[in-house]
């Protein structure tokens, strides 16, 4: 079988800790070149003349190409091996960032958002199926995989800080060479991968009957609703937690980047926690404590107190860190032969689903305001919720 033949080259602590390492650099590269878009916003609102909401739409259109990039990168896992789609997914995040940075006006920018999208997309699926195959604890390696992603939400804040002086451009010019570095770490350390379907035609392996049945798999269904939720938060914090905080809170923009970075940080401690703790307590059981969590948070940066902004930002972070969580929860319920196109749809749907949640909060925002934009949000975390707590209580009688 394919896992043991992984686990053969990768059999020792060091070599599987080292591949770990590499894709939690990697995906930091990918992540810091799509976060750091969020703290600039003001500034490219200014630049360029156009609403939040213009912006929030541009910034839809990059996660709606996130999204729709998922299936076809599994499956090209699957055909092609996870190294080298990983490493397509790198250049190309590497080319859109440059694009992004030198924008002459609002349109390019939005274009080079979408290119942007696309590049970012191609990189989890195969860095998640890889680590899935070669640590046992799926909840604990997807997790700390994720802390990329997470530092890269700290650092990006800071970097942002860069703006003031240098112009938002600056920040953005950052993406490029980690990228590049990002690629020439996994040429160096990471082995090609043989593909889990090597002779199957692109139609068997887009083929819409098998993924509809993946789809309708009770399973598959409530992960993906539970997942789209976590994802609408998510990404609605990415893009405007700076501009709440600077427009509904009154703080400085330097203090609002900075708690913009410990939301991230925050994240970056709790994702590995959580993914521990779903190993252990069970995955659904998490959610629902991540879920209160951001009900809480989300209420409070919603009412304005600046007393409570540090603790909602903790809280938040909290409820962020439900993705690894969510994402174990999908890989539990697929055959290692259906993790490339199934774990390839699971983000297709969830994220193309999720991307909405820019443009709605940008739009929620513009119109009646931050209370009602940040209120929506604790509205979608408590329905997660209630549907967990209905899980829960259909599993405890049928056990």
């Amino acid at each position: 079988m394919r896992i043991d033949r992984g686990r053969r080259v990768l059999s020792d602590w060091g070599s599987q800790h080292t591949l770990l390492s590499v894709f939690v650099g990697s995906y930091f590269g990918v992540r810091f070149a799509q976060v750091v878009v969020g703290p600039v916003v003001p500034a490219v609102v200014s630049s360029f003349g156009v609403s939040r909401g213009a912006v929030g739409t541009a910034l839809t259109g990059m996660w709606v190409a996130y999204a729709l990039s998922q299936l076809p990168s599994g499956v090209l896992a699957d055909r092609l091996g996870e190294r080298e789609v990983v490493l397509v997914a790198l250049a190309a995040t590497a080319v859109a960032t440059v694009g992004l940075s030198a924008s002459p006006g609002f349109l390019p920018f939005g274009v080079a958002l979408v290119l942007l999208g696309v590049g970012a997309g191609i990189y989890y699926n195969p860095a998640t199926a890889l680590l899935s195959r070669e640590f046992a604890a799926v909840g604990r390696a997807v997790g700390t995989h994720r802390v990329g992603g997470q530092v890269a939400g700290v650092a990006a804040p800071l970097a942002a800080a860069a703006s003031v002086e240098y112009g938002w451009r600056a920040p953005l010019l950052v993406g490029p060479p980690l990228a590049v570095l990002a690629a020439l770490l996994v040429l160096r350390f990471v082995a090609p991968t043989p593909p889990v379907r090597p002779t199957a035609s692109v139609r068997d392996l887009f083929s819409p009957g098998d993924l509809a049945a993946l789809l309708a798999r009770p399973h598959t269904r409530y992960t993906t609703f539970a997942a789209t939720l976590v994802e609408f938060v998510g990404l609605a914090t990415m893009a405007f937690l700076p501009a709440l905080l600077v427009g509904h809170h009154g703080l400085a923009t330097r203090l609002a980047n900075l708690l913009f970075a410990v939301l991230f940080a925050a994240t970056a401690l709790f994702q590995p926690l959580a993914g521990w703790l779903s190993d252990r307590l069970g995955r659904d059981e998490t959610l629902a404590l991540q879920a209160s969590a951001g009900v809480l948070g989300y209420g409070a940066l919603a009412a304005g107190s600046r007393l409570l902004v540090l603790p909602a930002v903790l809280l938040a972070g909290a409820s962020m860190s439900a993705t690894p969580v969510v994402q174990s929860r999908m890989i539990d319920g697929l055959a290692e032969a259906d993790q490339g196109a199934g774990f390839g749809l699971f983000r297709t749907v969830y994220l193309l689903l999720g991307a909405s949640a820019t443009a709605v909060v940008g739009t929620a925002s513009d119109v009646a305001g931050w209370t009602v934009a940040f209120g929506l949000l604790a509205a979608v975390l408590a329905g997660l919720l209630l549907s967990l707590l209905a899980v829960l209580a259909v599993g405890s009688r049928a056990a």
